[in-house]
């Protein structure tokens, strides 16, 4: 047996010193039985977790959940959508130079009249920078040159400025952003508080009902316990829900058949109606069409050598809204009362401007055709007004032009800048207005869940409780359990500061 050493406190000293072998020895055993006497325990007869199911309450019948038996498949992985993208990719390569080599097989065999006409390559130089370089290249002078140099410094000085003018903007409206939030959470600690005390008077409720509940069932033992006729157990699935479920899947189903009938007959009447304004939209159509052809036929027979050269281009736009064929065109132009070869020349001029498929751009705005680059300048830029003061400084209106438009210009972006930042400043604090509004709102909706949560975890255990007083637990056995789901609702989960 191991020694126990005595106390070290001062009486313990005191006796130990005063005493002779025999009697230190006898006191060292006394204080030996009673430490053992105190920390023993006679081994049971027979050796169970009892206490251990009724302290945790654990239930004898309690099922794992269905959802941890599933398992989901995956797909097993190849190469298959590799293969399927390389393989597509030449698919379209291959479909591309079939469309090439279609192109240019149609390009020998097409009529003059209906090929493609050749363009020019209009390269438009909109850019004040750039029409300044191309001016300096083109045609390098002393004046070119200053003004190119001019409107490059004048962009650099717009560059920075804008960047500076950015940059401030940013920076105030982050401060003025973190003062909206400062201001936001000191107004979201009310909140948070109302939401926090609303969970520990839950708890406070929770337990009063259920101590209250279950000390019916833990009265003397002279008095009856009550019977437990009448009590409801929570069940989410019960029958009248299921009822009512089924009764909401079917009136959503007659929704969803009601929808679906009704777009089709939507589809089908606007298809109708649609149907319906192009047969008339044709009959103005052929309305117009015939008009125009009688105009064709006074013009042809009114037509005199004064009034040729205006009928040739009228008769040649009004054949070309009227879509004439060939047959016709021959036809109504045997009506003029021009010479014979007039007529056939005229026809056979007409015939071909209808017939052909397009036509040239005019020269003024795209060119002669020639498949060249050609350069032209549209500027519509503040700097293009100091390009001007600098190629003619004697000028004195291009020195205003300059200035008055650059001010505005100036004044217009920095204007838009402090309004766009006003703006965003007073959507923030709007912003932070209406989360706390909304975090205000949600305090019930939060509180309604905590409750929620808290019978989902608490319900179990008081209907195992009353599954353990209809069996017949003892007393002592219930008075655990009953302490132990009181335990549960004051400290497990959800928890309050979650």
């Amino acid at each position: 047996m191991t020694k126990i050493n005595p106390l070290i406190d001062a009486e313990s000293r005191r006796q130990q010193k005063n005493m002779t072998n025999s009697q230190r020895k006898v006191n060292n055993s006394l204080k030996e039985g009673v430490i053992v006497n105190s920390f023993y325990k006679e081994t049971p007869q027979s050796i169970d977790l009892h206490d251990t199911y009724d302290a945790l309450i654990i239930s004898q019948d309690a099922q794992m959940p269905s959802k941890l038996l599933e398992k989901e498949s995956s797909k097993e992985k190849n190469l298959l959508p590799i293969s399927a993208l390389v393989v597509g990719v030449m698919g379209a390569v291959a479909l591309m130079t079939a469309f090439v080599r279609r192109s240019a097989k149609i390009n020998l065999s097409i009529d003059q009249a209906k090929r493609l006409p050749a363009t020019t390559r209009n390269v438009a130089l909109n850019e004040e920078t750039h029409q300044a370089i191309y001016q300096m290249v083109q045609a390098p002078n002393q004046k070119t040159i200053l003004a190119g140099a001019g409107v490059l410094t004048l962009t650099a000085m717009a560059f920075m400025g804008k960047t500076f003018l950015d940059g401030f903007k940013d920076v105030w409206i982050k401060r003025k952003e973190a003062d909206i939030q400062k201001d936001l959470q000191e107004n979201l600690i009310d909140v948070e508080t109302q939401s926090f005390s609303g969970k520990m008077q839950i708890i406070r409720g929770m337990l009063s009902k259920r101590a209250g509940e279950f000390e019916k069932y833990l009265a003397d033992d002279n008095e009856p316990i009550l019977p437990n006729f009448g009590r409801k157990k929570l069940n989410p699935l019960s029958f009248m829900g299921a009822e009512q479920n089924k009764e909401k899947n079917k009136n959503s189903n007659l929704k969803y058949i009601a929808l679906g009938l009704g777009t089709f007959a939507s589809i089908v009447g606007l298809g109708f109606v649609a149907m319906r304004n192009l047969t008339k939209g044709k009959i103005h159509l052929d309305k117009y069409i015939n008009d125009t052809k009688g105009v064709i036929n006074e013009i042809v027979s009114s037509s005199t050598d004064a009034t040729k050269e205006i009928d040739k281009v009228n008769l040649k736009n009004l054949f070309q809204v009227t879509a004439s064929s060939p047959a016709e065109i021959t036809e109504t132009l045997k009506g003029l009362k021009w010479s014979p070869e007039e007529i056939n020349k005229f026809t056979a001029e007409t015939i071909n401007e209808v017939m052909t498929s397009t036509t040239k751009v005019n020269e003024a705005m795209g060119g002669n055709g020639s498949p060249k680059p050609a350069f032209y300048s549209h500027v519509d830029d503040y700097r293009a007004f100091l390009y001007n003061w600098l190629l003619d400084t004697s000028n004195p209106q291009f020195k205003q032009l300059f200035f008055g438009i650059t001010g505005v210009t100036a004044l217009s972006y920095g204007g838009k800048l402090v309004g766009d930042a006003i703006k965003d400043v007073q959507v923030k604090k709007i912003n932070a207005q209406t989360e706390l509004e909304l975090q205000q709102r949600l305090v019930s909706t939060e509180l309604r869940n905590f409750k929620s949560k808290k019978d989902a975890a608490i319900q179990p255990l008081v209907d195992e409780f009353y599954k353990q007083v209809d069996a017949g637990k003892s007393k002592p056995e219930l008075k655990t359990m009953a302490e132990n789901i009181l335990f549960e609702i004051k400290n497990g989960a959800p928890f309050v500061y979650s």
